[in-house]
Parts: C-alpha cells; structure tokens; sequence
C-alpha cells in the first residue's frame, strides 16, 4: 500500500528532498525554549524578539548550505526564511509548547495563520507537533485525532504536504527520562506511528523519534548503566516501529548531542528500517545557545561554519543509509530524482 500525492503535494515533497529522495531537513523551529535557553545563557531575565529573529538567520544561512530544506516558524522565522540558499522551507502551524494547566497537552493552532496563509509566505510543507501516547486516556487521545483530522483535511484542500511530528510523554507520573519510560517507549512509538498512518488523518510524512532511549541500550556508546534493552532487542523495536505505517518517515533528533544522534542513525541503518531522513535541530546547533548569548553574532556565525557544519556533514553520512520516500508512493505524475 503506498500513499497517493496529488501534484502540489508531489511538488511540495520534492523541495524539501534532495536528489535520492531523503529528506535531509535542518530545524529551526523551537521559540519559548530556544528564548529561555538564550536568556539563561546570557544571564539576563528576557531577550528582544530581536535576537531569536537573528539567532534563526544565522542558522539557516550556514546551515541550509548543506540541507536539503529548513523547518521555521512564522513568528520569528520568516525573516531567516529569505536566507535559505533556495532549499526547501517548512513552516510550522502550532503554538509552542503546551498549556501546563490543563491534563494531555493539548495542541493549539497559531491564531493569525492558516495553512492557506502558511503557503502564501513561500511554505512548500505545513509542520505540525503533536504530544502523543497510546497511553493517554481516550477522550483526550479522541480529541487530538480529531484536530489531527482537520489539519489534514486543510492541507489536502491547498495540495501541500503535512508532515506530523509526534513526540510521547509519560502519564505513569515517572518522567521521561526513566527506565520504566524506557521500556514504554517503543509502545509509544509504535503506537503513534500506526494510529496516524491511517489514510484519514492525510499525513504526508511522519516524523517521529527513535523508538528507544540510547542511554538505556546496552553496548552503546552513549549507554549509561541502566538497561532496557539489549543492542538486538533495540534494532528489533527500530524493525516493529518501521513495520507498523506505510507513510514516508523521519527521525527527528530530541535534542541529544550531536555524537548521540548519528549512533542512534547508525542503529537505525544497521536494524535495515526504511526511514527517509531526518529533521535535526538541536543536535547540530544547540551547542552554539552559549557562544551567541555570550560572544554575540560574528563569534555564533563562526561556530556555526566550523562546528555547525562539522555536526550537519555528520547526518549527513549518516543518512546514507535513509531510503528514498518515493518507494512509498503513488504519485499522480510521474516521479523522476
């Protein structure tokens, strides 16, 4: 079973790939945290829009050099979205983070923007997140399927490509960061993955995370003494998680280090998954936060040449192994790399 693109979502797709059919994507889509971690770095209570705005233009002017598309926002985003080297733009549709008042993290939508909107500002791809588990209690989980639905819908109506990012959390009361969210998380994962592959959420792409938490994988590089899995039971729940959608889909980094990353890629190509790129954020800029809040642009557009390419080169080979996204598809023309 493949997934049937209509020629704006095949165009679409096609911006933000590069020549094999992978999407090797960078992000720069984070706002309140990516403010909070500048601020805190700086040792100053708030910072000006001003410096997220020129934080992002400076990202994607070093690093859409060596990607094939960036992911930003339309709040703080736009303007860095001028300086992409002409590689592909997705935009993101949702509000930051989640309201912590109420149970489920539910998802919100920017208020000033549509995806027609989104589109009209040189969009070739919506992005939305979404905080998800199977474990969640179903009038909540019933609740972001149907906004889920309507996003689809929207997007299918102005023929661009949806790409979902799903990320888990814990409602055992354990935290994320635990053995026991360890062990649940390839259910997470799975879980996720299969719901919103259905055909009528109209998701294009998938981007979801690793189905295991490296630092619970014995004989890993980045293992740190609590087991969860075994190497083979980890490239076994990479296998499952795979095997549960036929959609297009990407990993995304979590924020771990950039070493991290590429052997958490590396376990993937070695469980022979047909994953199709990446979106990678943090993993390849998060250690310039510091050298911009405390040497300022020229020293972070430095870093960013040396280190920040350094770090995106490493995803790069890394996805030499990822698989072309047009195995999965039924294109209404035909598709030519």
């Amino acid at each position: 079973m493949s997934t049937k693109l209509t020629p704006g979502k095949l165009a679409g797709m096609k911006a933000v790939s590069d020549k094999r059919g992978v999407i090797a994507a960078a992000a720069m889509d984070q706002r309140g945290s990516l403010k909070k971690s500048l601020a805190k770095e700086k040792g100053v209570a708030d910072l000006p829009d001003s410096a997220l705005i020129e934080f992002k233009e400076l990202v994607t002017e070093v690093l859409t050099k060596h990607a094939s598309a960036i992911l930003l926002d339309p709040e703080y985003g736009l303007p860095a979205s001028k300086r992409r080297n002409g590689k592909g733009l997705l935009l993101a549709y949702e509000k930051t983070g989640y309201d912590a008042t109420t149970p489920g993290r539910l998802p919100d939508l920017l208020d000033l923007w549509s995806v027609r909107r989104l589109k009209e500002a040189g969009a070739d791809c919506i992005k939305i997140l979404l905080y998800y588990t199977p474990y969640e209690k179903s009038g909540i989980n019933d609740l972001k399927q149907a906004w889920v639905e309507r996003i689809g819908d929207e997007c299918r109506a102005n023929d661009i490509p949806f790409f979902l990012e799903l990320v888990g959390y814990d409602v055992h009361g354990e935290g994320e960061k635990t053995l026991a969210y360890a062990k649940r998380k390839p259910d997470v994962v799975t879980g996720s993955m299969e719901e919103f592959g259905k055909d009528r959420y109209e998701v294009d792409v998938l981007k979801v995370e690793v189905p295991i938490q490296m630092e619970f994988v014995a004989g890993t590089k980045a293992f740190k003494g609590e087991q969860a899995y075994t190497r083979a039971e980890a490239l076994e729940h990479f296998r499952v998680s795979a095997s549960s959608t036929h959609k297009p889909f990407i990993y995304l980094s979590a924020g771990v280090s950039n070493p991290v990353f590429i052997e958490t890629l590396e376990l993937a190509a070695e469980s022979g998954t047909s994953f199709n790129g990446v979106l990678c954020g943090r993993a390849t800029w998060k250690d310039g936060i510091a050298v911009y809040a405390q040497k300022g642009a020229k020293a972070f557009e430095e870093w960013l040449s040396t280190t920040g390419v350094e770090n995106i080169n490493n995803v790069n080979r890394a996805l030499q192994a990822a698989h072309s996204w047009y195995d999965k598809v039924d294109a209404a023309e035909p598709v030519t790399a």
